[in-house]
Formats: structure tokens, sequence, C-alpha cells
């Protein structure tokens, strides 16, 4: 019988399984889906069919079987579809029309779980669907020739975990069986096959020693190789084993799988099917372009597999030749002013300093030294880091993007975990070892023994097994993360005090989430998700938007958050049933990569629970920010206690070096903070070619900065040590320590965890300040680990000190109001855009007046002039200049309009205030490739008469004919220049 425990920790869940069991016959399809040579079998459905490309095993144990047929697999599927429902992000191709393009001859049909939630009440209308589908496809000849066979399969039944921190299945598997008796009367009906996998499941859950599901619903490796072994035995009329003989032929599919993933689930598709693949750069070259030929690339890598898969099922060897494949498209760089999107003054230099002598570029604070600690000479893997985090070892890791923005074909995928550690302490890695690869690591966290990492579109967990530092446990742990964006998918991973992991993802994105606690969460919505890796609920947290990146926690619990795009930086807290943002501090750069709380001994007292955030354009950075947690007045504004308000600091550190870009900053275990480099010459994906030879994939450095007149902080034992020894490390005064604590404790056995924490706090005089803290750490630990212990929190609540009282109370919100295994689970937010009400001025009529409601829609779009200038004209002091009452906007209007094609860089003077790029200003965008003549002439008539500004409409005819007389310029203009060609009246 399985096994069961009262709490069952991270390290039994994601433990391989045993490969002993029994498989069960489920109800022959073999009489009605006669597989035949050469067919081409495209499988659609949700999330379990999702995962099977990921294992490999059903494919492997059919190809096993039917060796000498050819069969070609091709997995259509996506997690969270359904019948009637498969949300896909704007331009992607349609389902019908990938069957066609995969000449499908039959058809894998796996729906039925996201729709079983809707009970009784809504399976007469399943049917109905399905059968209208199956009636539909039957209608089309995907294959050029004939209609598909079609065989449906049902959906598998709810395990029971046999712990509290799970649904048990019960009334999911009522919902289940009834729906798997509907599908199989539609199959009856309709004359195609079916596949009862529900109550085969059954069967092997009974059997099985160990779970064979990550969460109830979602098969681990070893329930996808059982799996295997019933479909094929239904597809061949005979029983089916998957033994370990298969690995070669499951390797062989896998690499087949990882081509056709890179195809179908194709990452950064904004720039292939959507609303940047038509931007034109060098010779009028679209993304469009290059990246729709890398996809038929990847048709033809693909079918090479093909080949190699038939051949290892016979039992042959073979090499993959991939001479066949055409060439990519050649991209012509325009770095320096090649287009009318790029601009020198706004890049960085082709000519790279080295890791050292990018080091007398830089300025910090009197008493600080900076060293380089790592970097691509040392190591040639360290390339584009782009978040990185201290383990229970205090070794530093970086999760490195060399293939940024997304692994092109033909090329090697080297896009890893690198681990650096520093053994001797003398702030230089000793050496790089590759934990593992990981396509698009754009963040990564540690827990449960292992690591869990963002490899779009999915989230997965890596363990080592054997303590080689090398990652040989892999379970895709979250699936259906939007992944049209690469840079801002979900990003900057981060565990919380209350053991839950967070992420931030962007504008564009298509989210959908399944979970076994009701229908999937689909979600177009930007801003920060939390998904709790025991419970398995995933709920979106809080608006963020366009684009945001960082999140960081301090010693309270307080959580802040920054948007990338807008700079702009957030305190995170309760409210309503949820969460909100609320507005931090005062932007003065963007684009921030990241953000973090100074907590270091080696850093001054005074700097101690600052906020730092990182700037990659203009300022390259990062900015210092002391910020009120008691109290504060700003002008008219009052801040009670724990609604906090930054104010900024003289300048931290930053650096001359036009390519340093910080995408992030941790404390080590030593105490030095430790910066990212991305170190490229280009850090836009609007201004250059998706695959400008320039974006860089060579480079990457990590510098170390110190106090050099206090000593290090000194290491402190958690990888390993008993549970009573970390326990006291939660008294330790450093932030790191303290976090690093914790995760170390996510991968032992609750029981154990709790046990000693009932005792270990017994210490503490909840009477005393001082012990607020540690009192707060064992809350927290009890959140975690899903314990109420109400006694401590009511204790808490009546703390002496104030933070603690707080930090307190949004435990309480958790485990109330936003408990999300209540049924408070949204299933579906759709992020509309606000409908703008734009009132026209009295004076404007006509089509002057209908230009003005277009310059107001574009105004205010994502990533353009509100961004900076802000939806009231006033600017943001001192990095955005005001457009009210600027002469600048209502003066000239060649002068305008050539700024606005061009954009604008250097020191210039409005109302009075200078706005200097060497304080960090950033360049205005040229938006010369970006809108056409009426449309920059329209959002100019917007400005020019707006926030108490009124100045005659600008014409498409004038910006025609100056973009005409500048067509030959590529680079931003120059104030003085626009001046001195149009002088202010």
């Amino acid at each position: 019988m399985k096994l069961k425990s009262s709490i069952p920790t991270p390290s039994s869940l994601y433990t391989a399984l045993s490969l002993g069991i029994a498989a069960l016959l489920p109800l022959s399809a073999f009489a009605q889906l006669p597989l035949q040579d050469g067919d081409k079998i495209s499988i659609i459905g949700n999330g379990l069919a999702d995962r099977m490309q990921h294992d490999g095993w059903v494919e492997t144990v059919i190809q096993s079987q039917m060796a000498d047929k050819k069969l070609s697999f091709r997995n259509l599927s996506f997690t969270g579809d359904t019948v009637t429902s498969r949300p896909r992000n704007k331009g992607f191709t349609s389902p019908e029309d990938y069957l066609k393009h995969c000449e499908t001859d039959a058809i894998f049909v796996f729906f039925g779980y996201n729709e079983s939630f809707g009970g009784d009440k809504q399976v007469g209308k399943f049917k109905s669907d399905l059968g209208s589908m199956i009636d539909k496809y039957k209608g089309i000849k995907f294959n050029g020739e004939s209609a598909p066979r079609l065989v449906l399969f049902s959906p598998i039944a709810h395990e029971d975990h046999g712990t509290q921190l799970l649904p048990n299945g019960n009334s999911n598997n009522v919902n289940l069986a009834l729906y798997t008796g509907a599908i199989k009367q539609v199959a009856d009906e309709k004359g195609v096959g079916f596949v009862d996998l529900f109550s085969a499941t059954q069967g092997l859950y009974s059997k099985a020693d160990t779970p064979l599901t990550l969460n109830g619903i979602h098969l681990l490796p070893e329930g996808n190789r059982k799996l295997g072994e019933v479909i094929a035995s239904a597809l061949t009329g005979k029983e089916v084993k998957a033994t370990a003989t298969l690995e070669p032929l499951r390797q062989a599919v896998l690499d087949k799988n990882w081509h056709w993933h890179n195809r179908y689930r194709a990452v950064d598709g904004n720039d292939i099917w959507g609303g940047r693949s038509g931007l034109k750069f060098v010779n009028g070259q679209t993304n469009r372009e290059v990246l729709e030929h890398e996809l038929s690339m990847l048709d033809v890598t693909t079918a090479n597999r093909d080949l190699k898969v038939w051949a290892v099922a016979q039992g042959k060897k073979y090499k993959v030749d991939d001479s066949n494949v055409p060439k990519p498209i050649e991209v012509i760089s325009n770095v320096g002013g090649g287009s009318k999107s790029s601009s020198a003054a706004k890049e960085g230099n082709k000519d790279y300093l080295s890791g050292k002598e990018a080091i007398s570029k830089m300025h910090m604070p009197e008493g600080f030294e900076v060293n380089l600690f790592a970097d691509e000479k040392m190591f040639p893997e360290m390339a584009n880091p782009v978040q990185m985090q201290v383990d229970a070892k205090g070794r530093l890791w970086a999760a490195c993007w060399n293939t940024y923005p997304k692994w092109e074909p033909l090329k090697e995928m080297n896009d890893s975990l690198l681990i650096l550690p520093d053994e001797n302490r003398d702030g230089v890695a000793d050496q790089a070892i590759e934990f593992a690869r990981v396509h698009n690591p754009l963040g990564f966290e540690f827990w449960g023994g292992g690591v869990i990492v963002a490899t779009q579109p999915d989230i997965i967990f890596l363990k080592d097994t054997d303590g080689d530092d090398k990652a040989d446990l892999r379970i895709v742990l979250v699936q259906g993360i939007g992944s049209s964006d690469t840079h801002h998918a979900a990003n900057n991973f981060v565990v919380g005090p209350d053991g839950a992991l967070y992420w931030q993802s962007g504008i564009f994105l298509q989210n959908n989430f399944e979970h076994p606690w009701g229908p999937s969460l689909s979600s177009t919505a930007s801003g920060m998700y939390r998904f709790d890796p025991r419970q398995h609920t995933i709920t979106f947290h809080a608006s963020n938007r366009p684009n945001p990146h960082g999140i960081s926690f301090d010693r309270w619990g307080y959580q802040f958050a920054n948007d990338g795009t807008g700079g702009r930086s957030y305190q995170v807290r309760p409210s309503g049933k949820g969460f909100k943002m609320f507005t931090l501090l005062k932007k003065e750069v963007r684009p921030a990569a990241a953000d973090a709380i100074v907590s270091s001994s080696n850093f001054p007292d005074d700097l101690q629970q600052d906020f730092l955030v990182c700037n990659t354009i203009g300022y390259l950075g990062i900015k210092r920010y002391k910020l009120h947690r008691d109290g504060f007045t700003d002008g008219k504004k009052e801040y009670k206690p724990g609604e906090i308000w930054g104010t900024p600091t003289d300048s931290f550190f930053y650096s001359d070096d036009k390519n340093f870009r910080p995408t992030d900053a941790v404390f080590g275990e030593d105490g030095g903070l430790y910066i990212a480099d991305w170190q490229n010459v280009i850090i836009g994906h609007m201004q250059h070619n998706i695959r400008d030879p320039y974006r860089d994939k060579k480079h990457g450095r990590i510098y170390r900065l110190i106090c050099k007149d206090r000593p290090l902080q000194k290491p402190v034992a958690i990888a390993g040590q008993p549970v009573a020894a970390l326990l006291d490390n939660l008294k330790h005064p450093v932030d790191g320590v303290r976090h690093r604590t914790r995760v170390e404790l996510s991968a032992r056995k609750s029981d154990e965890v709790i046990a000693a924490l009932g005792e270990w706090v017994t210490q503490f005089n909840p009477k005393k300040a001082e012990d607020a803290l540690p009192l707060l750490e064992a809350l927290w630990l009890y959140q975690q680990n899903h314990v109420r212990n109400e006694e401590l929190l009511a204790t808490l609540l009546e703390s002496p000190e104030q933070h603690a009282r707080i930090a307190a109370a949004t435990v309480k919100h958790f485990w109330g109001p936003a408990d999300p295994t209540q049924g408070k689970m949204a299933t579906q937010i759709v992020e509309v855009e606000k409908k703008l009400k734009i009132d026209v001025p009295a004076h404007l009529s006509g089509a002057d007046a209908v230009a003005y409601k277009l310059g107001g829609e574009i105004f205010h779009r994502d990533a353009h002039c509100a961004t900076c200038h802000q939806p009231d004209g006033k600017g943001m002091d001192p990095v955005y200049p005001p457009l009210a009452g600027s002469q600048w906007v209502t003066g000239d209007q060649e002068r305008l309009a050539k700024l606005t094609l061009h954009g604008l860089w250097g020191k210039i003077e409005v109302k009075g205030k200078t706005y200097d790029p060497t304080k960090g200003v950033p360049p205005m965008t040229a938006f010369g490739s970006l809108l056409d003549d009426k449309e920059t002439a329209a959002v100019l008539t917007y400005v020019r008469n707006s926030w108490g500004n009124k100045a005659a409409p600008v014409k498409a005819e004038t910006v025609k004919k100056v973009r005409a007389a500048t067509s030959d310029r590529s680079i931003f203009w120059k104030p003085e220049e626009l001046l001195k060609a149009h002088p202010m009246k």
C-alpha cells in the first residue's frame, strides 16, 4: 500500500520513483484506431498531454511497440486548454492551422480535466462541445487527403497524497468519473477511439508505494512511464512494459521534443508574430522575417530527429544529420545608427573593456572598494548574468542567459546555472561549476533541497541527489507561464518568509496555470504571482505593469517590488481580500532590473535596511534610498507606521562604462554586495533586430563591493546542520543568514521542524521588543509548514514591536481572506486596457479633434510617452522634463517633430530647470520607426493642447516633410543642434 505521512517533505515529494509497478490494461482502442505506416499523430489537450513531452515516456513506449510504422508525433497541447477555450497570445497560429501544418493523420485528444470542475451542471455542454469539435475536425483534411482518425483519452484520476496540504481528490474524482463517462459516450456516438485513463490510474495509484503525481493531478516521470504502458497497451491490444532498456529511445524522443517544443511553443512570440514582429531595421528587415524562418528551420531539425527515433526503436545506431536545414537569415547590425531606431548615443561601446579595466570607470562612496569576482575571461561560460542567489553553503550562484533573448537553431544552447565558490574568501571565484543547462533562466531560487528555475514556458525543480554539484533530478513543477516576451516573463524568483515563491511577469503574456484546487488560472495580467510549492496553490498577488522586475523582503517581512520599464518602486501590502502595490518612492531613473535590501555586517550601520535599485540605461548603477518605516510626512502626504516611504540618498554606485548593465545585486555570505553586470552594447528590445549580431553572448561580470574599513561578515553554518542549530540561526541579525536558514529548513521533515520549533520559542519573552524578531521568524516557519499556531499569532499581534504586529497581521491576512485554498482563487484574470476618456478641448474641432483623440490613445500606450512624462504631462523630476507649459512642446512644430522622430539626448533646460544625462536622464526614444506620419502628428497635437497647453495642431504633412528632410539622420538630436536651427521665441 502507499506510504503516507501526515506532512510530506519536499525531498520525499520529488524523490525518483520505483520502476516495479505492474501496468493495467484499460479499455482497448486498438480496433477503433489502427495506427498506419507513416502516420503523423498530433496530440491536443491540457496539462496531462503538455507534461508528456518533457518526460517522453508515452511516445517512447508506443514507438517501441510500433518500430516498423515510422510514426511521427507532434505535441500541440497547452496547459489549461479546454475544448472551447485555448487562449494564446495575439498572432499565434490557430489550433486548426497547426493541425494542417503537421499534416495530421491521427489526433490524440486529452480534454476533460479543466472542464470537470463544471460538475453535472456543465457535463451536457461539455459533451456537446466535444462532439462538435469532432464533427468539425472530421470535416477537415488536415493531411490534404483524408479526414483525421481520433482517439479520446479520459482525464486521469486525482491521486490522494494523504496530507492536509493537498485536496484528497474525492470531490474531483466524482466529477472526473462523470466526465470520463461523458467522453466515452461521445466516442461511441461519433465512432472514434476511447481510452479510459481514469480507471487505469486509479488502479495504478492503489498499487504504488510512493506518489505517481506531483500534486494529485500532474504526473511525475514515473507516473508518465506507467501511463505510457497504459496507452501503448490500449493502442496495441497487448500488455506492454516500459523497462530501462528503452532509455536510449527515450533520449532520442526527448531530443526531438526539444526541437519541436522550440518551434510550437516558441518563446519571444511577440517578435515572431506579435506586436514587435513588424519592426523594421537595416534594409527594412523585420523580426518576423528572421524568426519565422527559424521556425521553418526547426521543422526540419525535428523531422531529422524523427529518423533517429525510428532507427533507435529498431535497435539501430543513427547520427542526426542537419545539413539539410536552411541557413539562418543574415542580419546586418544597426548598432551605431544603422537604422532609425538605433542611436550611438544611447548604445554602449562595441569595444569592451576587460572586467578589471572597467573598475576604473566605477564610482562608489568613500570607504568602499570594488573588485572583480568573476568574468568571461576567467570563466567563458559566464555571460549575461540575469539573477544571483547564495546557497546554504555560502556559495554564489548565477543564472547565465547566454542565448538571450532565445536559443537559435543549429547553435549550442548554453544557458546555465553556475555555482561560483570562493573557498578562500578572497572575493574572487575559484571555479565555475555548471549545475545545469536551462533555457531562458530568468529567475531561480533555492527550495526543498534543490532549485526552482524558470525555463519558459515552464518552471522546473532541479536537484543534485548524489553531491556532485550537478542536477540529476529534473521535475516540471509549474507549466503555463507566458513566454511571448522573454525579457519580462516570470523573473527574479524569491521565496518569501511565508515559504511561497514569488515572481513578476509583464504585459503581452498569456499565463494559464493548472492546479489541484480548481479550474486553471488563466491570466493576462501584468504583476506579481505567488506559488506555494507545498500546497500547489497559485494566485495573482498584485498588479504591476508594464514590465515588472525585482522583488525583495526586509527583516520585518515588508515586501517591495519594481516595475522594470517605468522604474517605479512599490511596497506590497494587504488590501481587501488580497494585496496591492503602493508607491514607495519618487522615481529617479529607469529601467530598473532588480532591487535589494541592505543587510550586512560589513556595511555601515546607517545603511542597514536601505533599499537598492539596479538601473541599466542612463544612470548605469545602483540607487540607494532610506526607507521610513515608522511613519513619515512627505508634503501633504502622511504615512503611518508600516506604510513605507523612501527618500533618495547621495549617489551610491555607478559606472561610466556604457556597457555596464547591473541586472542584480545580492549580499554574499561575506557581507559584500555582489553586482551582476550584463555587460552589453545593446540593451533595448525594440531598437534592434532580435538577431542583431551585436547582441553580445560572450561577456558577463560579477563584482563585489565591500566596506574596506569593516571586517567581512563571518560565515554561518547552514547546509546539513541539525534542526536545533538552524533554529538558532534565526536569531542572527543579517537577513540573508535567516533567509538561507529558512530555505534549508524547507528541505527538512515538517514534523521534526514543528516539534523542535515548539520548544525553541519558549526561550523568548513576547513582552520584550528585542525578542519580537525571533518570535516572528517562528510564526513564519509555522506558516511555511502550514501549521496554524493561533496562540503565537495572537501573541505577536500584541507585541511591543509595532513592525512585528504588522507582520503578524499579514500572516493573519494569509490565514483568513487571502487564503488561496478556501475557494477564493481566481480562474480568469483578463487585463483589459483601460478605456481612456479623452475630452477634446473646446478650441479643437473636426479633423483636429479626431487627431487629438488618436494622439491621446498613443500617448498613454505602454512604453510610449506617458511612461516617462506621466499621464498628467508633469514629467518626473529630476529625470523626465514636463510637457505641460514647455516651450519645447508648444513652440516650433518642426523642432518638435524632429526630436519626436529621431529622439533627444543631452543637457536640456525646461521651465528653468536643467535635465542632465550625466545625472541619470536616459535618452528620449526615437519614435520615427514606431509611429507613422498621421500617428506622430496626432500625438504632437495632443501634447500641444493638453494640461493647459494651447498651440496649433500638427498636420501629418508637416511630419512627412520633416521626416523626408531628415531621412539620413540615424542618431539622436542634441538640444543645442535643435536650438541653433530653431531658436526659442
